[in-house]
């Protein structure tokens, strides 16, 4: 259990009363619902009287989308000077326990350059069995099947509690999921051999029909034939060869697609998929033969002299996987998982030479322009990663090793088709071990929590344009009187496909409001975005997920303080964090942090109170006070700060970073951390240098990290060996309450986190140390000897320092 029974994401604010205070207004949090009263569906959003914290969070259970602002500012330029984009965090497929899907199509609009669905916030005429959409305003016929609709007979998707519905289809072919595996076969034998009993143990999670097929490679790739009885058949590619889909499956003898996916073909069954190749068979035909093949799989047989590493042909490998899927399953579920223990070292892609002593490309390397094979290499990766994600196909990456291998240039093949990207020293640890595991766990229904081949159409109010997403997908060029011309992210569409997601994977959409200033929207007046998600089930069924929400326009002049109460301070640090990280990708590290730098200013004075020149005026309202922090924490985080990270680990860490919830984001933006003491039960304290006390232990979890930290006095306490004398129980049960907790977090989180068991003077208490706000250093000596905390040796800001800077930029006169 979590301490204290707290769920994860409990955290505890640091907003010193000296840095931040909160202004007092007339009900700053209550929603003004004079104006709802009159539209029965808005009960599908709320009840009254609910704070907007309550009513944040019943729309994130319900819909899985938080916004940054819940209500908008009814014009262009108002939004403009709002600092913030007007955006929000969608987790298409979040999990529910009361959303049943239903067995019918859904109704369109019937115009044909809207196409939105029948909702709840549609106008319904019940005798003409007639209904208006409420983002064109088209008038539509209900079809036959709708006969027997009325106001007290309505179908599912016009109830107010079905702002998000879920829909089977019924028409088109259903086809297994595929898994192909393309395995590193250089690895130490160690390695080999706990790689091969994950695949083996792989194979009993995988449904009985699905298909699949292995790809092993070294300095040769082969491709085994799995249809052969009672022997080993493969086909031998050179490692070196840069092969056109064609040639390969040429070579493979797939130039035919076995099986052609048309809309309204029949059924077809197991026995005649599992003829269509020779390379993907279903599990339960070659259970036996694929466990003894890869039980019999050896090292690369080519000998490797000495300061050479070994010749590893991924880039080829990873060509060859996707041909043979695009030649045989083109738009169907599929998953290409690649197990990668070293660099790729020849052929096309390749990212370092064979010479062990020209070291992997650093980060000094790149900023020198000097890493040799990177900008080739990557070109390289992301022409595969874009013919992967037209054939709606997935790569996942395991890369364990203890030196890089190569994740930066081969990033944006999960990056941009959904796969999972893993990176740990070993496959043989726990850490790759269960998270590997974990890749096929089963929801609450008792199906695959992944899904596949996935697009996502976002219909908007017309006073709305879409800018763009960001996330794990690809744009599919959908114009349209929605689409902005100006682009966040992957804009200039209104549609994208997700390759694989599953209930956690989160799109940050951003929106541009286009209503001019002087058209004010009529009062009470409400936007409305609506988000359909196609996608194949883990059932093979192919479903759509229709969710339709509105909000409040407001006039920011005359209504400032609701759309400033209005404001959801979470999702807003999330979203200007993926806008950063973004840029990151493309920008110099500094200039992003001073984009940041000058939004965060210019957001403090829009909507700070405070004197002209008069720091210690500044306050900050209760809707806006954590944001700065969140901001200061985010300069710090390994998503924008690359020392002391290689550039594999920064592309690891940005990967999952852009396709995690809100609450796993805010974990890795700001840690949270425990304390466990003899003075009470167990409570989360600040991420400061003051809370690390002698006579703790601290619990701090940074979703990639679990850190168990053990103070001076503990630390002496546990080497005297007090919790085995019966005197001392209590200290025993003290000691095993954070491992308890943390072994509840390492059970669940995907992927399975880093453990680090530190303590006072420690090597790896520095994985606590870095992330603390180091209120007391060596360059503030009134703090050594103090029981307040440990001093840090470092040269960063406090959190005090950094709010003390932004009062005095945010009330000066000349900015």
């Amino acid at each position: 259990m979590n301490p204290c029974g707290l769920k994860p994401a409990v955290r505890v604010m640091q907003a010193p009363a000296s840095c931040l205070g909160t202004a007092k207004e007339e009900n700053p949090i209550y929603w003004d619902w004079a104006c709802l009263k009159t539209n029965a569906s808005n009960q599908s959003f709320c009840s009254p009287m609910a704070t907007y914290l309550e009513f944040i969070q019943q729309n994130e259970e319900r819909d899985g989308v938080r916004f940054s602002w819940n209500v908008w500012p009814s014009s262009r330029l108002e939004a403009t000077r709002m600092v913030v984009p007007l955006a929000c965090l969608l987790t298409p497929l979040k999990e529910r326990l009361d959303l049943p899907p239903v067995q019918y199509e859904p109704v369109l609009c019937s115009r044909s350059t809207c196409k939105a669905v029948l909702n709840p916030l549609c106008q319904v005429d019940y005798r003409a069995k007639l209904w208006a959409c409420n983002f064109c305003f088209q008038r539509n016929q209900f079809p036959p099947a709708y006969a027997g609709i009325s106001d007290i007979n309505q179908p599912a998707e016009l109830m107010p509690q079905f702002s998000t519905i879920e829909y089977i289809v019924q028409r088109g072919p259903q086809t297994p999921l595929i898994f192909l595996y393309v395995v590193d076969t250089c690895l130490e034998e160690e390695d080999l051999q706990a790689l091969k009993e994950s695949l083996q143990m792989s194979l009993s999670l995988l449904p009985a029909d699905a298909l699949v097929g292995l790809i092993t490679f070294g300095r040769m790739v082969q491709v085994h034939e799995l249809s052969c009885e009672g022997i080993s058949k493969s086909y031998v590619f050179r490692g070196t060869k840069d092969l056109t889909a064609k040639q390969i499956q040429d070579m493979l003898g797939l130039l035919r697609p076995a099986v052609p996916i048309q809309q309204g073909r029949p059924l077809q069954t197991p026995e005649q998929l599992a003829i269509s190749s020779r390379f993907l068979q279903p599990v339960h035909k070659i259970d036996m033969n694929l466990t003894d093949l890869l039980g019999e799989l050896q090292r690369d047989p080519w000998p490797v002299t000495q300061g050479k590493r070994p010749l590893r042909s991924t880039g080829v490998a990873l060509s060859i996987a996707v041909g043979l899927l695009e030649g045989t399953f083109p738009n169907t579920g599929a998953r290409i998982m690649l197990f990668t223990g070293g660099p790729p070292t020849q052929g096309p892609g390749m990212v370092v030479g064979d010479e062990l002593k020209t070291p992997i490309r650093s980060w000094h390397d790149i900023e020198k322009d000097n890493a040799r094979f990177m900008k080739k290499a990557t070109k390289y990766y992301e022409t595969l990663a874009n013919r992967t994600a037209a054939s709606g196909h997935c790569i996942d990456i395991y890369a364990c090793a203890l030196d890089q291998t190569g994740l930066l240039e081969m990033k944006c093949c999960a990056n941009l088709t959904g796969g999972h990207m893993v990176m740990g020293d070993s496959f043989n640890t726990s850490l790759f071990k269960q998270t590997f595991q974990r890749v096929f766990n089963k929801g609450f229904n008792g199906e695959f929590r992944m899904a596949f081949g996935a697009t996502l159409d976002v219909k908007t109010s017309r006073e709305l344009k879409i800018a763009g997403a960001i996330g794990p997908c690809i744009s599919l060029n959908a114009k349209g009187p929605c689409v902005s011309e100006n682009e966040l992210g992957t804009g200039g569409t209104s549609q994208w496909k997700i390759c694989s997601l599953d209930p956690s994977t989160t799109l940050a959409i951003y929106f541009e409001v286009v209503n001019q200033h002087s058209a004010p929207i009529p009062q009470g007046g409400r936007g409305a975005v609506q988000f359909v998600t196609q996608y194949q089930h883990s059932s093979m069924q192919k479903r759509i997920r229709v969710t339709t929400i509105a909000r409040n326009w407001a006039d920011a002049q005359t209504q400032l303080q609701h759309i400033e109460a209005a404001f959801d301070q979470e999702a807003a640090a999330v979203l200007m964090a993926r806008l950063g990280v973004y840029r990151a990708e493309s920008e110099e590290g500094p200039d992003v942090l001073r984009w940041l730098d000058r939004q965060l200013i210019r957001l403090c004075q829009k909507f700070g109170q405070y004197n002209k020149d008069d720091p210690n005026s500044f306050r900050l309202s209760e809707s806006f006070s954590l944001y700065p922090q969140f901001m200061f924490h985010l300069r710090r985080s390994p998503f924008l700060q690359v020392f002391n990270n290689s550039p594999d680990e920064s592309s690891y860490y940005r990967h999952h970073f852009a396709r995690q919830d809100l609450t796993q984001s805010l974990i890795m933006i700001q840690p949270i951390l425990y304390a466990y003491s003899f003075h009470g039960p167990p409570e989360p304290v600040l991420l400061d240098s003051s809370s690390i006390l002698p006579d703790r232990i601290l619990l701090m979890d940074t979703f990639f990290q679990i850190v168990i930290y053990l103070g001076e006095t503990i630390a002496q306490w546990q080497k005297a060996g007090y919790q085995d004398m019966p005197e001392y129980e209590n200290f025993k049960h003290l000691l095993q309450a954070p491992l308890d907790d943390a072994q509840e977090i390492l059970q669940t989180r995907f992927p399975m986190p880093r453990y680090i068991h530190t303590e006072h003077g420690g090597s790896q208490a520095r994985f606590l140390l870095s992330k603390v706000n180091p209120s007391q250093t060596h360059n503030n000596l009134y703090a050594w000897g103090q029981e307040s905390g440990a001093p840090i040796l470092t040269d960063d800001v406090s959190l005090q320092v950094f709010m003390d800077h932004l009062k005095k930029l945010a009330v000066s006169s000349a900015s």
